[in-house]
Formats: C-alpha cells, sequence, structure tokens
C-alpha cells in the first residue's frame, strides 16, 4: 500500500486480504464503546449496523462502508497484548512498540507541564552549527541530514540500540545531534564531538583543511551503515542485504545492461547506490546534447528552447546506451569471443530519499578546476523515464511521450540543497532546507536566515536532496 511521506507516523490501512470480518464477533462488539446510530467517522466509534473489520497487522478496527479507521481503547490493549505474546515467541525485543511513558518518565512530565505546540510557523528544528575551522563541509551535511523527514524520525523514536562497548558509536552520536536541533533551543551548536567520530572512523577527512561535502556525505552514511546493525529487529531474507535504517532510507539499485553488438545477448548487473553523481556541461567528458524524440524527448513539461542544462538532462545522458568501443571489449557468453557492446544504466529499485551530486569539482593528471554551469532543478522530480522497467516499455514499444499525471510511485519533492561558494581551492558549502511545505531555510553555518523558493532554484547547487512523495509499505 502507498502513502504520503507526510503522514509516516500513521499506520497505513491494510490491503483487502488481511481484514477479518467481525461479525463473528457479535458479544465482542455490543462490549465496545460507541454503538449508536449515525455516521462514525469523525467520532471513530462503531456504529450499528456497519459492516466492520480486523486489521490483521495492527489490530485496528476499520468500517468498510465509512471507509476508515475506529478507535476503540479495548481493542487497542487486545491487539498491544496479543504483539507482546507474538514478540516473545519468536525472541524479538520491542522495539516498534507504543511508547508508553516509564514511572520516570511520568514524574519528569508531572514537574515539567509546560507543551510545545508545532503549527506551520514553527522554527523547532531549525539550529546553527559552529565552524569548528573549515568544517562547513560538514555542518551542511548535517543540515540536510537532520531535515530527512524519515531519520528524523527514526532518531527521535529512540530506535538505535547501541551494541558497542565504547563511546565510539556515530549513530549515538546522530541520537544525541538530533535531540538538540529538536529541543527548541536557539544557540548554535558546537559539534566538537561529532567531528571527533567523524576523524576517529574516517582517517582521509581528519584534519582542519578544506573537504569535499559529498565525500562526507559518502563516508558519513557508511559508518552510520555500519554503526546501526539492524537497529529496526528484522532479519534480512537475503545475507547481502541490510535492513538497517540508513539502507532502508538512502540505498538505490542501479541496473547495469551490456549488450553485445554481434548477438544482442544482454549481461544484467545491479548494484547498490547511495547516491548518483552527474557530468556536467563543461566538463572534460563530452556532454553531448539530445536530439527530440527516442530517449531524447522532453519530459516532465521542460523546454529546451533557452539551451539551459537541466536535471532532468543530466539524468537522460546518465542513462542513454554508451558504446563502450573497440579498446574495451567484453567475452561476451553468447559469442564465447571479445565482441564491442553497448552499455545502458537505469534504477532498478528507487531509495526513499534520492541525492544528486552534480559533479562541479574536476580532478585529472591535466586539469584541477570547478565547473559552473547553471543546472536547473525542479522542486518535484518524477524519476519514472529512467526506470528499467520504463527502458522495457520502450523496447516492447509501449514508450509514452508523457509522464502520466496519475502515477505517484516515482516522483519526488525536494528538499534540501548543498551549495559550494568559490573556488576549488577555496570555498564555503551552505544549505537550503525546508522546514515545513514552501517553507525555506538558509544554513550558513551559526546562521540561519529565511529564503525564499526562488533563492533556493537559482541556488548553483552541488548536492541536490529529494524525498519519495509517497511510500509503500511492505
Amino acid at each position: 500500500m502507498k502513502f504520503p511521506s507526510h503522514s509516516l507516523l500513521s499506520a497505513p490501512p491494510p490491503s483487502p486480504p488481511l481484514l477479518f470480518l467481525l461479525p463473528v464477533f457479535p458479544l465482542y462488539l455490543q462490549r465496545m464503546t460507541g454503538l449508536q446510530a449515525g455516521r462514525h467517522s469523525n467520532s471513530k466509534q462503531v456504529t450499528a449496523g456497519h459492516r466492520a473489520a480486523i486489521d490483521l497487522l495492527y489490530g485496528g478496527i476499520y468500517c468498510f462502508m465509512c471507509q476508515d479507521y475506529i478507535y476503540d481503547k479495548d481493542m487497542e490493549q487486545i491487539a498491544k497484548e496479543e504483539q507482546r505474546k507474538a514478540w516473545k515467541i519468536q525472541g524479538i525485543g520491542e522495539k516498534f512498540s507504543t511508547w508508553e511513558p516509564t514511572k520516570k518518565e511520568l514524574e519528569l512530565l508531572r514537574h515539567n507541564p509546560k507543551r510545545r505546540r508545532i503549527t506551520s510557523n514553527c522554527t523547532i528544528g531549525l539550529r546553527g552549527l559552529i565552524n569548528l575551522g573549515n568544517t562547513c563541509f560538514m555542518n551542511c551535511i548535517v543540515q540536510a541530514l537532520t531535515h530527512t523527514p524519515l531519520l528524523r524520525d527514526f532518531f527521535l523514536s529512540d530506535r538505535h540500540k547501541c551494541e558497542m562497548q565504547s563511546n565510539s558509536c556515530l549513530v549515538c552520536e546522530m541520537s544525541q545531534l538530533f535531540q538538540e536541533f529538536y529541543s527548541g533551543h536557539r544557540s548554535p551548536h558546537i559539534p566538537f564531538r561529532l567531528l571527533h567520530l567523524v576523524w576517529t572512523h574516517a582517517r582521509h577527512l581528519a584534519g582542519y583543511e578544506q573537504q569535499d561535502a559529498h565525500e562526507f556525505l559518502i563516508a558519513a552514511l557508511d559508518v552510520l551503515h555500519r554503526h546501526c546493525k539492524d537497529d529496526n529487529g528484522k532479519k534480512a531474507n537475503n545475507p547481502n542485504h541490510c535492513n538497517c535504517i540508513i539502507d532502508q532510507i538512502f540505498t538505490g539499485g542501479l541496473q547495469s545492461d551490456v549488450t553485445c553488438q554481434v548477438c544482442h545477448g544482454v549481461s544484467t548487473t545491479i548494484d547498490p547506490f547511495w547516491d548518483i553523481s552527474l557530468d556536467l556541461p563543461g566538463s572534460s567528458t563530452p556532454f553531448w546534447p539530445l536530439s527530440p524524440g527516442g530517449d531524447g524527448s522532453a519530459l516532465n513539461g521542460e523546454s529546451h528552447a533557452t539551451g539551459a542544462t537541466t536535471l532532468t538532462d543530466c539524468l537522460r545522458r546518465f542513462t542513454r546506451p554508451e558504446h563502450l568501443g573497440s579498446s574495451a571489449k567484453i567475452k561476451c557468453s553468447g559469442c564465447h569471443s571479445y565482441q564491442e557492446s553497448t552499455k545502458q544504466l537505469t534504477m532498478k529499485k528507487l531509495p526513499i530519499v534520492a541525492c544528486f551530486h552534480l559533479k562541479r569539482f574536476e580532478h585529472s593528471a591535466k586539469l584541477r578546476r570547478k565547473i559552473t554551469t547553471y543546472v536547473s532543478f525542479p522542486l518535484e522530480l518524477d524519476m519514472t523515464p529512467f526506470m528499467a522497467s520504463s527502458k522495457e516499455s520502450r523496447m516492447n514499444g509501449q514508450y509514452q511521450q508523457t509522464v502520466d499525471p496519475f502515477n505517484n510511485d516515482n516522483k519526488y519533492s525536494l528538499f534540501a540543497v548543498v551549495n559550494h561558494q568559490g573556488t576549488l581551492e577555496s570555498g564555503h558549502y551552505t544549505t537550503f532546507i525546508r522546514q515545513h511545505k514552501d517553507q525555506w531555510f538558509k544554513c550558513d553555518d551559526a546562521i540561519i536566515t529565511k529564503a525564499s523558493i526562488k533563492d533556493v532554484l537559482d541556488s548553483e547547487g552541488y548536492l541536490l536532496f529529494y524525498h519519495k512523495q509517497f511510500l509503500e509499505y511492505e
């Protein structure tokens, strides 16, 4: 089932096969509070005569007539008890049980009765970071990560159960960092411990020299991935697949199809990725313009009349077939000899958060420079044209020029943009982050200022973070 990503904290409704009809339990229904006349969709109570069902995954009650869930305190308690029994039988800890305050927490709440109301104008979560000496590369990534919705929900729900015996766990530090960001404090935070742990686990980033924000992002995700240890409590069916929160949010699958030019046999491999690095016009790698029609058709309503480069242009180039040439022949399993071939990359599986790295820094034996080409990027992005399934449809003659507006499976919304100002040798990183819908802020180390959507879209762009608009629950 698919649900908007802004409603992640509410349990998704089940598919019909998981609903168990309730009329076989008339005595229990008489005990339930709320047997009354009229619709109950607003009061969340059971109405006599309405057909209801039990959600076998979550224990909720669903009314077919009102097409809505009904809250019942007794039923919720029964569901909790049965869930605990099931976990005990399976030997699984109660990592995802509903939070119930302990006596100590109740006492703390009693002595701190002040409540903070979250509104659309609330700035909780916005906090500057002190620059500890050329550490803007770290600060900008921390801002992007702390405003990643699912990552925020994970850490603020206290899901991480640390198994390390030392104080070197980066996940524990990130958990503390999220608490600091969402504590309501306005003074800039000093991330000295985070910097120390990064230096400890990624020694190539140690020191006070200017570092690359993209390199820090990959290093941070790698260390977090290694320290997470499957915090969701599930055992992966595939030993090569990780269920940690980092992989659940950031990992996608990149499909590579190598086609023999003689027998047209295809060799397919699928590799995981955390980000997609895209070449830009002006680099030493040729960036030929795409002709209209075929794989170069204008998609998502974009026009090339202005000649401006777009993110979609870069993605089309990334996923178009590439002739490997005579100097890169491969051994074809069909021909049993080395043959010329073509290679094409497509998206087999999209991550929840897609990070696009615009390759602005060029390093070669002869050249070291920054590419300042402006790349237009949208607030909303549809990745459907770049899916492996779309390629297969085109090969079967089912390719459509326009994107289906009702298909939300692969649609994303922009929520963070990392920018680099300056040259390759000397520069500074800042981040635009989305706090609420259409509310953007610029994070420049310790300084947080309000920004307009125009400010965001007119920026140069180095790292672009997109979040799926709809999530699919398994």
